[in-house]
């Protein structure tokens, strides 16, 4: 069992009703010790899409005592000892989005907010949190402790991984770091369990045997792992494979690069929980040892997550600065799945997550909207109900049951699998029950639609029944979708379905507002510079923009962050998906992708020498005068449109928790 006992919901302001944060939460408690401390790089929102008071309410419904230290300053130990020593570990972790990502943009310069930050404002967590988090701690709480580090940040550096800000290959987060155990994925029962077996006087050095964990031992002692692991040991390329470099010009080598491929295309097809294996990579004299990843949670373990006494509000030390302005996107919404199958490369849910769908019931989704219906803040609508596919709402087929995801194939694309099982009248029948919980006028959908997944696996009756659904029930005004390029080359390297497919969407969807008598439109997302990508198909993209009438307000930039397919192409220039036999890829860099994202925007003046740059380096001066002569289309900002340019209406500021999903 995961959970020992549930507790009522709370949605008070009384920092009583939050888990502790200082000496005197403690003593208002009666305690003289915590037994776990978590360090998170957010501000502290007790809210289940924060890992921080997911995991402590988790520990603090099995009855331990449990503490949060949020956003520490990192230059001295005096935050790190607010609370005094953990009697069993600390937990750490930069928080819901990658440090370096919360502080620079795909082009390198420093963002100027932190939606996970008080008042919205940047600094408040260092570069590469986990490692300088995890260096104090180790300061102020001596060689005693166990530091356990996880989140997203070290969960996607469990080995040895690409860095485009210091554009070189890294070593695995946890030697870096000097850790004592690395947590993957999202981490509840590895949390559970490592807790308990602490309590029980075992020491962290021997855990070396839990999954979803990652651990650090000797050259020697491998031998003996070796021989008493529980699971089969697949052997990664080295690290110092992977980062050879050639002497004379200090530039990686081809053969390092095919390692580094081949080190990513080993995880990718042996991480799988339902056929376990352990996978082993030497870093000098160190062997990282990363266990099975976790089993699936069950759907009542799942449920259970959702009714801990969370107060679903920020911690009331933040009300001065205004809150935070991260829980706005997520304060009412419902998550009623994880893991992703979508196969696209540029994502890196499926490391993090998995490929194998895990859901909650109907009713504890349908006690969750009722949940939100009473908060004095709730105005009715349900801002999402979903996870990083809203449409994935059931495994992907039977066999992943037993056998788990295919390490072969994708269950989407190129093509869907024939065992690939359509959930969508699951989904419609959650949406309506969760529509119909009283104080609740309407709920969205704002976690993404794979329309491939409707379009290719839905029959024509459920397809016709889930667009008219959604046209009346879940979308206010626009439709956000992701096709993400048009050109073929470039769709192929992501693991998007084609053009037409799009195309064939944006009709259904259009014929079902035009039935019921609406008028909604979709507004697409594009991605400009990734891996594939050539300067022809940039072009090809701008032309297809110029013809709809629709140029994004903002342009994405592909950002090579660690963990995604995408990212080993950027790095390698290889392809290592299964039945790709590492094939070139061809990768956008420097200037080029200024270029490639200045075509995204043709239209914008400053972008006018870079656009004629593009087209005159293409040997396409032809088009100078079609994307640059004349009026060019308006921006999608530039107020609403009549009917007849549906396209350019402007959509909601995209959330972080898209750019997160994305």
């Amino acid at each position: 069992m995961l959970i020992m006992h549930k507790s009522p919901i709370v949605t008070g302001r009384n920092t009583a009703d939050f888990l502790p944060v200082c000496k005197e939460d403690m003593e208002r408690r009666g305690w003289d010790q915590l037994d776990i401390v978590f360090i998170t790089g957010d501000a502290y929102v007790d809210h289940p899409s924060f890992g921080a008071a997911l995991l402590g309410r988790l520990l603090e419904a099995n009855g331990w005592k449990v503490g949060i230290i949020a956003q520490p300053r990192w230059d001295r130990t005096d935050d790190f000892l607010t609370m005094g020593c953990p009697k069993l570990c600390c937990m750490i972790s930069a928080g819901n989005i990658d440090s370096m990502v919360a502080h620079y943009t795909a082009g390198g310069k420093p963002r100027g907010d932190d939606a996970y930050s008080p008042g919205g404002i940047s600094g408040r967590r260092p570069d590469r949190a986990v490692i300088t988090y995890t260096a104090r701690a180790r300061q102020a709480y001596g060689k005693g402790i166990p530091l356990i580090i996880g989140g997203l940040e070290a969960s996607l550096r469990r080995t040895s991984h690409y860095d485009c800000w210091s554009d070189t290959v890294r070593r695995p987060v946890l030697l870096d770091a000097k850790a004592d155990l690395l947590v993957y994925g999202m981490g509840e029962l590895q949390t559970a369990e490592i807790v308990s077996r602490l309590a029980a006087g075992e020491s962290v050095s021997d855990m070396t045997d839990i999954r979803g964990t990652v651990c650090n031992i000797s050259a020697k002692r491998y031998e003996e792992f070796s021989k008493v692991s529980a699971w089969p040991i697949v052997e990664l390329p080295s690290h110092e494979q992977v980062c050879e470099r050639d002497v004379k010009s200090n530039t990686p080598t081809q053969e390092g690069k095919l390692a580094y491929a081949k080190l990513f295309q080993m995880k990718s097809t042996h991480e799988n929980p339902m056929r376990p294996q352990c996978l082993a990579q030497a870093c000098g004299d160190r062997m990282i040892i990363q266990n099975p990843p976790a089993r699936p949670l069950t759907t009542k373990e799942f449920d259970d997550l959702s009714q801990f006494p969370y107060t679903r509000n920020w911690h009331p030390m933040y009300d001065e600065a205004g809150g935070v302005p991260g829980l706005a996107e997520v304060q009412f919404s419902i998550t009623s799945n994880r893991g992703c199958y979508g196969a696209c490369s540029f994502c890196a849910i499926t490391s993090h997550q998995g490929r194998m769908i895990q859901v909650r019931s109907k009713q504890s989704l349908v006690r969750e909207a009722q949940t939100l219906a009473a908060h004095p803040d709730f105005k009715g609508y349900i801002h999402d109900l979903g996870g990083p596919t809203a449409n994935f709402q059931a495994p992907a087929c039977d066999r992943q049951l037993e056998a788990g995801p295919c390490a072969g194939r994708q269950c989407l694309f190129p093509s869907p699998c024939p065992n690939l099982k359509d959930s969508h009248e699951r989904y419609l029948d959650i949406l309506d029950a969760v529509q119909a919980v009283r104080g609740v006028k309407k709920v969205f959908i704002r976690s993404g639609i794979r329309y491939d997944y409707l379009m290719r696996v839905a029959d024509e009756k459920t397809r016709r029944r889930f667009l008219e659904h959604l046209v009346l029930h879940n979308v206010s005004g626009q439709l956000k979708i992701a096709p993400e390029h048009v050109a073929p080359e470039a769709l192929d390297a992501m693991g998007k379905p084609s053009v037409e497919l799009y195309d064939a969407f944006r009709e259904a969807y259009s014929k079902a507002n035009e039935r019921l008598g609406m008028k909604q439109y979709t507004i697409p997302y594009f991605i400009a510079a990734h891996p594939g990508s050539t300067l022809d198909s940039a072009i090809t993209l701008a032309l297809h923009l110029k013809r709809e009438g629709f140029i994004p307000d903002q342009a994405q930039e592909f950002y090579p962050t660690p963990g995604t397919v995408a990212t080993c192409m950027y790095y390698t220039g290889l392809d290592p998906r299964p039945g790709r036999n590492f094939a070139s890829v061809y990768v956008p860099k420097g200037r080029e992708k200024r270029l490639q994202r200045a075509l995204l925007q043709f239209h914008k003046p400053e972008n006018r020498e870079l656009v004629r740059e593009a087209l005159e380096q293409a040997g396409r001066r032809d088009l100078i005068p079609v994307l640059l002569g004349g009026h060019a289309p308006r921006p999608q900002n530039a107020g609403r449109q009549t009917q007849t340019r549906p396209n350019r209406e402007r959509p909601r500021n995209k959330s972080r928790q898209d750019f997160r999903k994305r």
